[in-house]
């Protein structure tokens, strides 16, 4: 994505189903644990490049033991660092208390780390400042181990401020207003009451003391997730652990956040992305199981596992970023669906070339469009086929013309390279836009000047900023006829909310083409008409159940738009012609039908609270308020 968005945060969780010495005879160590949980966040690294955290719970960890423990690290490799810190203690007293080492019991009451449940968090910050403090898993301490949590997602949630009322409503006193302590607070309200109902029911007839065991064997995490997520509106995947060992990861009705599962004799394990559980327990796929939308898959102080229902499953909405972009192309699903989205380009980027292979260089932008654009390729090899078959039924062909059509080859190159970061201490605008255009670079010497046309893959176009002040720019030089940008996205035009965090809707290049037109064609005054709607409807139930601003898109084409990001994109000292072609909505859901989440595209937001934030970004809009809009 050459325009750089929010990512999604990961989660990994494993629980140990055997005894630590079971691992200790079998793997050789006894922190088998810990290396699949660092195994399970590294391959999802692409999930956290703000900071990173985990946790561990020891079950049964007696009196003056500390049962849970806790490492973050905001470094710039967090993973390394907090693993490196775990590591270090495990191999120091290798080296200085040898005989104790080889004692699996003491090292496994001694080492901080070494438990029976693992999660592990990985940031990708969407708002707020990027210190320890920020990253997960949050923890909710207590003296009883029942009463103490630990919490880590992959979430936004819509209605914090209402969540935050409920807290106060219940007597508490938050200490923040953030999605990520209501969350940990809320589950924690109800897991103290779920504590105190159990306890009062034992307290005539057993001691302090043995009720704290019988309160373990039987508190209801379904009955408390329950309680707890009832309210909230938004796309989650939440992992907890209990202090007494009981964990569980739970899934938002729509199946908006990804979540999958694995379980064998040895562990459960829970991550955001299949690769991850495939690569670190080397297992088929066909045992990876998706956690069903609405459920918990719930796992018991002893390690039985079972996936219970916590909300009514409703229509499932995934996320089809995920599948564009965000999730890691080696899944097989995700590597066929990413082909797919290329190959359904290729009838808009012929009639765009006017179907001249003969002077077209097709290529990407970035690296993570390279499987799109194999698929791109096969849909124009498919087409030249069809080309071919029909060329040879023509018998008025001499030999030497048709050899030519049988040698024929689209024409295929690395055409843009991506060299560094652009840091940001420069800070004249002049200057700045300068060196932009210098954070590519390009393959020189394969294009035929003002001839060929360049036809340049890009996962998706977001704001446009990217390809207006450097990509085009640097394609320009090499003095093609034509550059055509083609995303594999269609085009970007409301906010995201339940993850990504793109809640300011004049950032988006779609939007802006939008105002564009409005002008253009002299209905400026619309916005005028859609924002008195808004604010009419504010305090009502339509403001979470019509989206006002749909209204303004849909006064022009999805070619209309395409032509106005054309224009939009291309610098005044640009001299070749350019376009911008977009995936439609169809052929994205045909592409990828399991995952048809589609609200930055279509406006059509899966829960009340993804409405009201559109429609609230609007106002924001017209109201000058560069804010978000939850």
């Amino acid at each position: 994505m050459s325009d750089s968005i929010k990512h999604e945060c990961g989660i990994a969780l494993i629980r140990l189903r055997k005894p630590i010495e079971y691992y200790v005879e079998k793997y050789g160590t006894p922190m088998y644990g810990v290396n699949k949980l660092y195994l399970l966040m590294q391959k999802q690294h692409n999930r956290g490049q703000d900071g990173a955290g985990v946790a561990s719970i020891k079950i049964n960890a007696g009196p003056g033991m500390e049962y849970i423990s806790r490492f973050r690290s905001v470094k710039t490799r967090a993973i390394d660092s907090i693993f490196g810190k775990i590591g270090k203690e495990f191999k120091k007293l290798k080296e200085d208390q040898p005989e104790l080492a080889r004692d699996t019991n003491w090292v496994w009451q001694n080492l901080p780390f070494l438990g029976d449940v693992y999660l592990g968090h990985l940031r990708y910050g969407t708002h707020g400042v990027n210190t320890v403090d920020n990253c997960h898993p949050m923890v909710r301490d207590n003296n009883w181990r029942s009463r103490s949590l630990a919490v880590a997602g992959n979430f936004n949630m819509t209605n914090v401020d209402e969540q935050f009322e409920k807290l106060i409503e219940l007597g508490q006193h938050p200490k923040q207003k953030s999605d990520t302590i209501t969350v940990l607070e809320k589950i924690g309200h109800f897991l103290d009451e779920e504590n105190q109902m159990l306890f009062e029911s034992y307290k005539d007839e057993f001691t302090n003391k043995e009720i704290t065991h019988l309160i373990e064997d039987n508190l209801s995490l379904q009955r408390v997730l329950r309680r707890a997520c009832k309210d909230f509106d938004g796309g989650y995947a939440m992992a907890g652990l209990t202090g007494y060992g009981a964990s569980f990861v739970v899934r938002d009705p729509h199946g908006i956040r990804p979540a999958y599962y694995y379980m064998d004799d040895e562990v459960v394990v829970i991550a955001s992305e299949k690769p991850a559980i495939k690569t670190a327990f080397d297992i088929e796929y066909s045992a990876i199981q998706e956690i069903t939308p609405g459920h918990a898959l719930i796992v018991d102080k002893a390690g039985n596992a079972e996936l219970k229902e916590i909300l009514p499953q409703l229509e499932k909405t995934s996320c089809s970023f995920e599948r564009i972009y965000f999730s890691r192309g080696n899944d097989p699903e995700i590597y066929e669906e990413r082909k797919n989205m290329g190959r359904r380009l290729c009838p808009q980027i012929l009639e765009a070339i006017d179907f001249d292979l003969k002077n077209t260089v097709f290529s990407y932008i970035p690296n993570t469009a390279e499987t799109s654009w194999l698929g791109m390729m096969k849909g124009i090899e498919d087409h030249l086929r069809a080309y071919r078959r029909k060329a040879i039924l023509n018998q008025d062909l001499t030999e030497e013309e048709l050899d030519q059509i049988l040698q024929y080859k689209p024409r295929a190159e690395k055409l843009v390279i991506k060299d560094v970061k652009l840091r940001t201490f420069i800070t004249d605008n002049d200057s700045r836009d300068d060196l932009v255009t210098h954070v590519y670079d390009t393959t020189y010497e394969v294009v035929k000047k003002g001839i060929d046309t360049l036809v340049v893959l890009d996962d998706s176009i977001v704001r446009g900023t990217t390809l207006e002040k450097s990509i085009i720019k640097m394609l320009d030089k090499l003095e093609p006829k034509k550059i055509i940008i083609v995303s594999c996205a269609p085009q970007i035009r409301y906010p995201d909310c339940y993850g990504i965090d793109m809640s300011r809707v004049k950032e988006f290049v779609a939007f802006r083409a939008m105002l564009g037109l409005l002008k253009d064609r002299g209905l400026y005054h619309k916005i005028d008409e859609v924002y008195d709607k808004c604010v009419e409807a504010q305090h009502t139930p339509a403001f979470m159940e019509t989206n006002f601003v749909k209204e303004l898109f849909d006064l022009f084409t999805h070619d209309e738009l395409s032509a106005k990001v054309s224009e939009i994109v291309k610098a005044p000292d640009v001299n070749a012609e350019v376009q911008v072609i977009y995936q439609r909505i169809e052929d994205l859901h045909l592409a990828c039908p399991n995952h048809k989440g589609d609200w930055y595209f279509t406006g059509n937001y899966p829960t009340p609270g993804g409405t009201r934030v559109v429609n609230r970004a609007f106002m924001n809009f017209v109201e000058n308020k560069a804010v978000r809009a939850y």
